[in-house]
C-alpha cells in the first residue's frame, strides 16, 4: 500500500483560496484509504487487513476508522455489498465487528453512528421468487429490497429495524397483497418501480441521520429519491402502518428527487440517481446528483420542509440552496459532496478524483488518480493530532 508517496496529480487553480486541511479519501478501487495533503501527498494510511472495502469508511470522534467491509464469501454479491463493519485503531487493528453476512441478507454501503452510540446499517434482505411475485412483483425471481437495523456494539445486538418490504404498495393485482392507487399512497413505495433482472429493486447508498427530529434519510439510488424514515417507532411500529412521532409507523413520512417513482409524472424531477445524503443540520442536505439522464452530475444544497405535510404535493416540497455543475463533473456511480473548514465544497467525483469549489463555484483544486473514489472527508490538522494519527 502506498503508505508515502503521491496518490495521483493535482492541479491548484486559486491556491490562495485552498482549504489547506488534509483529506480522508477511500478509494474503493485499490481497497486503500488514507489521508492525502492538497500536494496529493499520502501522509497517513490504514491498513484493511480482511477483505475488501464495503465502501464508506470514515474517522470517528474516537479517532477510530469506522469502515465497512466484505464478509468472507458474500452470498449476495449485488454491486456496494459488504457484510462486515470493523472499528480500526491507527494502526489498522480491529477493535470491533459485527458480521451480518448470509444467504439472506447482507450489509452495504453505508453506516452511521446514532448519539447514543449504536450503529445504523444497511442491510439487502432476500426476498423469494415466490414470496415477490405472490406479493405483487411483476416478475417471479428473488428481490432484495433494502432494510435498516439499528446495532448495540456493546453486546452485537439488534435493537431496531425497519423494512422497506413492509411499506410496498402494487398496482398489479387486485386479489393479491399490497394493492391500492400508487399515486395515492406516497406514503409506500411501489414494488414494481424498478424491473432488475439481479432482483436489486432499490440499491439504497448512503444514509444520514437527524438527532434533532429522530429522523433517517435514505438515499435510495434506483428510486432517484431520498426517503425519511421515522426512527421514533418500535420495530413492531416500524413495520406497521402507525405509531411513532409522525403516526405512520415504518411508512415514508418524506420523499423528494423523483415523483415519478410514484406515479406522479407532473412535478419537477431533480435526480437521475443520486448519493451521499450528507445531512447539515437544520433541514439541509448536501446530495450528490449522477445525473445519468444527462451524463453530467450535479451537486446539490438543498432544505427540507420545517414540517412534513401528507399531502399529494408536498412529497416535493424541496428547496435548491445552492448547486454545482461543470460539462467535466460526471459519474454515473458513487460520488457526494462535504463541506471544508474554510467554508468551500469539497467534491467527490468517483470515476475521476476530488474537486475543491468555493461558494461562488469556482474551481480552486483539483485531484485524479487511478483509483474509484467512494467518498472523501476532511478533518482538520488539530482533529487528527488529538486523535493521535499525525
Amino acid at each position: 500500500s502506498p503508505s508515502s508517496g503521491f496518490a495521483g496529480e493535482v492541479e491548484f487553480f486559486n491556491i490562495d483560496l485552498v482549504d489547506k486541511n488534509p483529506i480522508l479519501v477511500n478509494d474503493a478501487g485499490n481497497n486503500l484509504v488514507y489521508l492525502m495533503d492538497k500536494k496529493g501527498e499520502i501522509i497517513f494510511d490504514w491498513n484493511i487487513n480482511e477483505g475488501n472495502l464495503g465502501n464508506d469508511c470514515f474517522i470517528e470522534d474516537s479517532g477510530k476508522l469506522l469502515a465497512m467491509v466484505e464478509s468472507e464469501n458474500p452470498l449476495i454479491q449485488l454491486g456496494g455489498h459488504g457484510g462486515k463493519v470493523e472499528l480500526l485503531d491507527k494502526e489498522g487493528n480491529v477493535e470491533w465487528e459485527f458480521t451480518y453476512s448470509s444467504e439472506d441478507y447482507i450489509l452495504h454501503h453505508d453506516a452511521e453512528r446514532l448519539p447514543n452510540g449504536n450503529l445504523l446499517l444497511m442491510v439487502w434482505e432476500k426476498i423469494s421468487a415466490n414470496d415477490a411475485f405472490s406479493n405483487g412483483y411483476q416478475q417471479e425471481i428473488n428481490i432484495y429490497p433494502d432494510a435498516i437495523i439499528e446495532v448495540n456494539p456493546e453486546n452485537n445486538q439488534i435493537v431496531w429495524e425497519w423494512h422497506m418490504w413492509d411499506h410496498i404498495v402494487q398496482d398489479i393485482d387486485e386479489n393479491l397483497p399490497n394493492y391500492g392507487n400508487v399515486l395515492e399512497n406516497q406514503h409506500l413505495i411501489d414494488i414494481n418501480y424498478n424491473q432488475k433482472d439481479n432482483g436489486d429493486v432499490s440499491h439504497a447508498n448512503g444514509i444520514s441521520y437527524d438527532a434533532s427530529k429522530d429522523i433517517i434519510y435514505l438515499s435510495v439510488n434506483f428510486y432517484h429519491e431520498i426517503w425519511a424514515i421515522d426512527h421514533s417507532t418500535t420495530t413492531q411500529q416500524a413495520a406497521s402502518h402507525e405509531g411513532g412521532n409522525y403516526g405512520g409507523g415504518g411508512d415514508l413520512i418524506y420523499r423528494f428527487g423523483n415523483p415519478t417513482a410514484y406515479k406522479n409524472m407532473d412535478a419537477p424531477r431533480l435526480f437521475h440517481n443520486n448519493h451521499h445524503p450528507n445531512f447539515q443540520g437544520d433541514n439541509k442536505f448536501f446530495v450528490f446528483g449522477n445525473g445519468t439522464d444527462v451524463s453530467q452530475s450535479t451537486v446539490y444544497e438543498l432544505e427540507v420542509p420545517e414540517e412534513f405535510l401528507d399531502s399529494n404535493n408536498a412529497y416535493n416540497d424541496i428547496t435548491i440552496l445552492w448547486s454545482f455543475t461543470d460539462p467535466e463533473l460526471f459519474s454515473a456511480r458513487v460520488s457526494g459532496a462535504v463541506v471544508l473548514p474554510n467554508g468551500n465544497i469539497l467534491i467527490t467525483e468517483g470515476d475521476f478524483g476530488i474537486w475543491e469549489v468555493t461558494r461562488e463555484k469556482e474551481i480552486v483544486w483539483k485531484f485524479s488518480g487511478n483509483g474509484f473514489y467512494w467518498r472523501t472527508y476532511s478533518y482538520t490538522i488539530n482533529q487528527l493530532q488529538s486523535y493521535g494519527i499525525l
